[in-house]
């Protein structure tokens, strides 16, 4: 039976008056959470608490609460089990007048009402309030009055992971949960001073809206990054929590972000905390945890969980989510055991660390979010499911992405006429391929400081024309040449590196050097658009001087990819072979960053320190190099790799050919014919010198490489012009180029 009549009685003590529940005695176990109360004409819905000293047969109600419902003393009753619509009487927003209690406690004080709406949703967690409602309020030792005003429900779509309609209903009855939104107003007569954002409506952003502004928060081009944060993290705690618990799910207590630096970790962990309807995330620096003293690095991560404890103890499923973030995670989080000689104190943090976590006494009131540039450092047990489970990789942002954080950069700019009509934000984006978001915004001050420098008076002083100041405005022209001169991307193409090159062009002396471009090109077009080899790898080779590091600096430069890098023996002279394994490993991690890489291999038996005499090579650079070049890149990233070598009977032998996917073959010149063809294409000879030059070298055996021969003609030009032919020719025999079968 759950209807039964019942006398209404007085609240046993101040305490249980302030619980906002009616109290009624334990033995009465056919009621459940909530029931209504039947006065004559009316219903009201309360929230049941047990109490010993209530008679069995009665129900004791507060003063407020007679107040309201128009209940006396003895009055009978009638009480009924009530059971809330989780669909349709969830509270989104509950709007609630405030005021002093009694007028003997008015005071000028500001009261923060976004700590006093996080002590009212812990105080009374999945209670029943109805507009009207009358209640009692004890925050900062002080008793406050409180009137239900307005009371709007969840929408039903978010709970099932629906777009968001926009559209709250109004409710009169309504279960206040953990991710409610409480609106305090002070009432017209109250003289009381109200601080913080949950006094307005509009201000107030809650965990359960789908629609954030990222812009508005300063972020772009990490849409998905966010939506799968929300959906592995977050959406748990949008529902209501005795679902949570029949579904026996578990929030998730942290977040490994890791990633190039400058693409928004920092910016994101910062704004999950201001999204969130939790306390002041605590940011801490990894190296700020530790301390000289034995223990006191321990004590540090203990007093970062000491408020979630406490706060755990004392309100258990109602207490507030507490953001933890560390920053540069890496610093404390070292594998165990992987730092010889120390004193053992990093692994001691890590074993605190993971012992607070998830450690024997569970925490279920945190969020710990971990960022760092290097996870492949992070202790394993760190990363487990139930601590930093959900990790996620804050990448280099797409065309798409970097449009949404220049859009951002130059808002202001925008707002106030501050731009010219010929910046193209899109425009921009394409030409900044792998700039990180950092770099972005670096790029708009660098744009800004040359347009500013524009109106600076080149006097004695420094000064500023006032006159053209109020006039200034960024141009497209600002930004290009910031783009050219400033800001480049760490992770990008770095022009000098390849250009030195190429300096002399490349001279198509012959069909064979148009058949090596135009295979590049068919292998770059394949990584580019080929889904099934997102590795392809060349080797170019052929004799000394032929022109392949040119050739293959060539090719990646017409690829246009926004990374290119050259691994150069010349840039690891001195380097121990550790060292230049793990340099040549940097160059293939930075490669992996990027959506689109090419990685040139150049003169590989240099790299390997192969000598003919001994014979003697670096094993240890082999293996790197072996491993390196058959590693598939990341899911959604493609790379080219374009190896050189002057040496395939070797790489043969090493078994290296087999790494590569193909290998094409850089001749040298071979006739007369092409050598008076390079000639004609640089131009050094005049037309007499080159009909001479052809006439000497017809029907002779040639072979010279390329750049051989254009170090021969810049030698001979500094000659009389009478004597450069017979110099050229004499140079030309002195080489064993012309007239000699020894390499036919």
């Amino acid at each position: 039976m759950t209807d039964r009549f019942m006398q209404a009685a007085r609240c046993p003590t101040d305490e249980l008056s302030l619980t906002n529940c009616a109290v009624i005695n334990e033995k009465e176990q056919q009621f459940e959470q909530h029931v209504t109360v039947r006065n004559v004409a009316h219903m009201y819905v309360f929230t049941l608490k047990t109490h010993p000293s209530v008679n069995a047969g009665t129900i004791a109600f507060s003063l407020p609460q007679r107040k309201w419902a128009g209940l006396s003393i003895g009055q009978e009753v009638k009480v009924t089990n009530y059971k809330f619509d989780k669909s349709k009487q969830c509270i989104s927003t509950m709007t609630v007048e405030i005021d002093f209690l009694q007028k003997k406690s008015v005071d000028s004080n500001p009261y923060d009402s976004d700590n006093m709406a996080n002590e009212f949703i812990q105080h009374f967690n999945n209670q029943a309030f109805s507009i009207g409602q009358q209640l009692v309020f004890s925050f900062n030792d002080k008793l406050f009055g409180l009137l239900i005003k307005d009371i709007e429900a969840m929408d039903p779509s978010i709970l099932k992971g629906e777009q968001n309609s926009g559209k709250k209903p109004k409710i009169e009855i309504g279960l206040l949960l953990g991710n409610s939104q409480v609106i305090f107003e002070k009432s017209e007569s109250s003289s009381m001073t109200l601080v913080g954002k949950a006094k307005t409506r509009e201000s107030r952003q809650s965990i359960i809206s789908p629609d954030w502004n990222f812009e508005r928060m300063g972020i772009g081009g990490l849409d998905r990054e966010f939506s799968d944060i929300f959906r592995r993290a977050f959406a748990s705690r949008v529902f209501p929590t005795d679902i949570v618990e029949q579904m026996g799910c578990k929030h998730v207590k942290g977040i490994l972000l890791y990633g190039p630096p400058g693409c928004g970790k920092t910016l994101m962990a910062r704004q999950i905390g201001t999204m969130l309807k939790a306390r002041e995330p605590k940011i801490v620096n990894g190296p700020e945890i530790l301390n000289k003293y034995v223990g006191e690095s321990e004590a540090n991560v203990r007093k970062l969980f000491a408020d979630a404890e406490d706060e755990q103890k004392r309100l258990g499923a109602n207490s507030g989510l507490h953001i933890i973030i560390f920053d540069e995670i890496d610093a404390i989080c070292k594998q165990r055991g992987s730092m010889a000689g120390s004193t053992g104190v990093h692994d001691t943090v890590v074993n605190q660390l993971l012992s607070k976590i998830d450690g024997v006494e569970q925490l279920n009131n945190i969020l710990v979010i971990g960022m760092t540039n290097r996870p492949d450092l992070i202790d394993d047990a760190l990363l487990r499911p139930g601590r930093l489970e959900v990790k996620m990789e804050i990448g280099l942002p797409d065309e798409k992405g970097r449009v949404q954080i220049l859009q951002i950069h130059t808002a202001k700019m925008r707002q106030n006429d501050l731009l010219t009509a010929d910046v193209d934000v899109k425009e921009l984006a394409v030409e900044t391929k792998n700039y990180s978001g950092a770099e972005l915004e670096g790029l708009v001050r660098a744009a800004q400081s040359t347009a500013m420098n524009r109106l600076i008076k080149a006097s004695n002083t420094v000064e500023v024309n006032l006159e053209t100041a109020e006039k200034l405005q960024v141009t497209r022209h600002d930004f290009m040449g910031a783009l050219n001169n400033d800001v480049k991307p760490a992770f990008g193409t770095n022009q000098e590196d390849y250009a030195t090159y190429i300096m002399n062009g490349i001279i198509r002396w012959g069909d064979p050097v148009s058949a090596v471009l135009e295979d590049g090109e068919l292998l770059v077009q394949q990584t580019k658009n080929s889904e099934r080899t997102p590795l392809v790898s060349v080797l170019l080779e052929g004799p000394p001087n032929s022109g392949k590091t040119a050739l293959a600096a060539k090719i990646s430069e017409d690829s246009q990819f926004p990374f290119i890098k050259i691994c150069s023996p010349d840039k690891m002279i001195g380097h121990s072979e550790i060292a230049k394994c793990q340099a040549i490993k940097k160059i293939f991690e930075d490669a992996y960053k990027s959506q689109l890489s090419c990685v040139v291999v150049d003169d590989i038996e240099r790299l390997l320190d192969y000598v003919p005499i001994g014979p003697r090579f670096s094993n240890m650079v082999l293996q790197a190099l072996l491993v390196l070049l058959k590693k598939t890149p990341p899911k959604g990233r493609k790379l080219l790799i374009i190896g050189t070598t002057s040496r395939k009977d070797v790489l043969q032998e090493m078994e290296m050919l087999d790494a590569f996917s193909t290998t094409i073959h850089i001749p040298n010149i071979s006739s007369g014919e092409q050598l008076v063809e390079a000639l004609e294409l640089l131009g050094s000879f005049q037309d007499v010198e080159r009909a001479s030059i052809a006439e000497a070298v017809r029907g002779k055996n040639l072979w010279i490489g390329i750049k051989k021969l254009l170090m021969l003609i810049e030698m001979s030009v500094q000659m009389d012009p009478g004597s450069r032919v017979k110099k050229f020719l004499t140079l030309l025999k002195d080489e064993g180029a012309l007239g000699s079968d020894k390499f036919i």
